[in-house]
Order: C-alpha cells, then structure tokens, then sequence
C-alpha cells in the first residue's frame, strides 16, 4: 500500500527533472500524469470490476511484472509518448494492487474489520509522507532514469511480496459471474437510489483533498511561509492521517462505522472552514482536523461498502467505487486552480472544499 499512493502522488517531485531530462514542457507533462492518475482510479477500477473472477494472487503478480517491466523503460524510452505509454501503465499497476489489496484484506475480518482496515490503510498515508523525498532523495542523487529504475524496482518486489502472501480466505465466496453477468449488475446497481447516493458520497468524500492538494502551498505560501515550510505544513496533513486510519478503525469497531466515516468528514470540514482566517492558530488546527479527516474518510468507505453490497464481489465493488473517486479527483484541480485564477482569491475555492465534504456526509448518511 505504501507504493500505491505515494507514487501516484508524487507526480509534483518528477515534473522538474523530468521535463529537463526528456525535453518535454511542463504543460505537456503534466497530461502525462493526468493520465497516470486517470488509468490509477478509473482505469483499476475498471479492472476490478472484470477481474472479480481472477485470483487475487494473479492480478497482483502481474502487476509486480508490470512494474518490474516498466523499471528499466526510461533508459530506452524517448520523448512525450513514451513517457505516456509508460505513466500510463505504471497508474494501472499501481492503482489495481490498491483495489485488490483494499478489497481481499478486509475480508479475512469480521469483528475488528475496521482496525484490520485501519492497519492496511496506513500504508497509503505512510506512502504519501515518505515516497515523494524518497523519489527526490532517487533522482538528486542518481539521476532520473536511474532514480526511476531503483524506486519501481523497489516498488516491484515489494507487490511481489504482496502477491506470494495476499488472498482470499478459504471461507470466502468468489465471484464466478460471467462479463455480460457483471455488466447487467453494474445496471442494476446504477438504477438504485442507494447506489447513485453512495457513488457521489464517495467521490466527494476524495475530491475535497484533490482541490486542497490544488491550491494548499499556494495558500500557505500567500500567508507567509517560505515554499518548504508551506510544503511541509502540508505534509502534515498526510502525517496526522496516518495516525487517524489506525486510530478511526479502532474507534469505528465499537461505534458504527458509517458514524465514523461521518464523524471523520466532519473533521475534514472543520478544517476546510478554518483555512477562512489567515492566521497561524487557525491554520494549525486547520492542519491537524483536515489530517484526522483525511485519514479516517479514506480508511472507512471500504468497511461501509462491504456492509452495504454483497462480499462475493467485493473487488468489483472497490473497483465500480474507484471509478467514482476517479471521476470526482480528475475534475477537482482543474476546478480548484480555475477557482483561484478567475478570483484572485482563495476563499471560493476554500467554501468549495467545505461545501463539497457537507455534500458528502449528506450522501453517506442518507445513502446508507
């Protein structure tokens, strides 16, 4: 889990080097990692989806091949579309051991399914706090191509690992259901009311921070800090929801958790309506309740869907909701960043984010 995220969003650590090392302009370059994150949520959800039928251990051993395939492609590969073809490909691998990994280890825990959730979630916080130096520390050091190739090549046995060690319980029912018999589900699915609730509910419940992400340095920046401390103020978002993924699960074991992904969206908004005032108070407690949002939000939509839709096809459901969280996060920094351009200023943007997280815990408490 911690090289899923965490390089996914490390796509601001490559812009720089990458643009210099293959000649390509930053403008052009950052559709290569839009279509990165695009193949990461959409196009793995879409595998979840169909690979319902495949053995978890399967689809993970690919992936690990992918990624050690793609490991050494920078010393042969040239120019923007081969910079497409491979962010492209490493996306997909990256964001299909996240569904398969979110969707297989919940399953072998029934009473502390949430802190099991919890543990397993913590690497995707842990990855966002520590992948984006490392890929830093790879490329200053190493260069771009040899950076890229000890990284992935890390990242590769590490799904290796995941891919020997990961599947479903003995106890636990397979989807055998056919792709046309998938197809006429995802139908039905989509013609309930619960279903289109709980798709926008989830897709909200991510896009907030994909608009934060868009224009938090910025902000900080505007207020006074220095681009390192602004970037580390932001970073500790991701530290404190590191804490709040163990900590969120434990707590969702004995309250309920659809209370607790509640409880934690309402966090995350109390944060968002403290960014309002520019003051360094207010932006520290901003800090740490956007944290505790971040990370129970992302931890505990997977226990609330697996109540809420049958087990048997529990990587097709993560795959259909990845879909939505995909749709939701490619709109949002577009948004966010045509928010602030048009506006010169940052509350829009900042009510957006509060607004978009109340519409999210409407959803969630209504839809499920």
């Amino acid at each position: 889990m911690v090289f899923t995220f965490g390089t996914a969003f490390s796509y601001g650590v490559f812009m720089t080097p990458f643009s210099d090392a293959f000649g390509v302009e930053p403008l052009a370059l950052s559709t290569v990692f839009a279509t990165m994150l695009f193949a990461f949520y959409i196009g793995a959800g879409v595998v979840g989806v169909f690979g319902a039928r495949v053995p978890s251990r399967t689809i993970l051993l690919v992936c690990a091949a992918i990624s050690g395939l793609l490991a050494p492609s920078l010393y042969v590969v040239e120019g923007y579309a081969g910079l497409l073809v491979v962010f492209g490909a490493l996306g997909l691998a990256l964001g299909t051991v996240f569904v398969v990994l979110a969707s297989i280890v919940p399953r072998w825990f029934d009473a502390n399914r949430g802190t099991a959730t919890g543990l397993i979630f913590a690497g995707n916080g842990l990855g966002l706090f520590v992948l984006p130096p490392a890929w830093q520390y790879a490329i200053d050091a190493s260069g771009v191509r040899n950076g890229f190739f000890v990284v992935l090549s890390i990242t590769a046995v590490a799904f290796l690992v995941a891919g020997v060690t990961c599947r479903r319980p003995d106890w636990a029912e397979r989807s055998t259901a056919s792709a046309g018999e998938i197809l006429e589900w995802v139908r039905g699915l989509a013609g309930t009311r619960t279903f289109r609730l709980l798709f926008v509910g989830v897709g909200l419940s991510f896009a907030w921070y994909q608009l934060l992400t868009a224009y938090a340095i910025d902000l900080f920046t505007a207020r006074g800090m220095t681009a390192a401390g602004a970037s580390l103020a932001f970073g500790f978002v991701g530290g404190f929801s590191i804490i709040s993924r163990l900590a969120s699960g434990f707590v969702a074991d004995t309250v309920g958790y659809r209370r607790t992904f509640i409880a934690s969206l309402g966090s995350a908004a109390i944060g968002g309506a403290l960014l309002v005032p520019s003051h360094s108070i207010s932006t520290a407690l901003s800090v740490f309740c956007l944290g505790i949002g971040l990370g129970g939000s992302a931890t505990l939509y997977i226990p609330v869907l697996m109540r809420t839709y049958s087990r048997t096809k529990d990587t097709a459901v993560i795959g259909i909701f990845n879909v939505a969280i995909g749709t939701f996060s490619l709109v949002a920094p577009p948004v966010g960043t045509a928010i602030v351009d048009s506006t010169g200023s940052y509350t829009a943007v900042i009510l957006l984010t509060v607004f978009a997280l109340l519409g999210a815990i409407w959803a969630i408490a209504v839809g499920s």
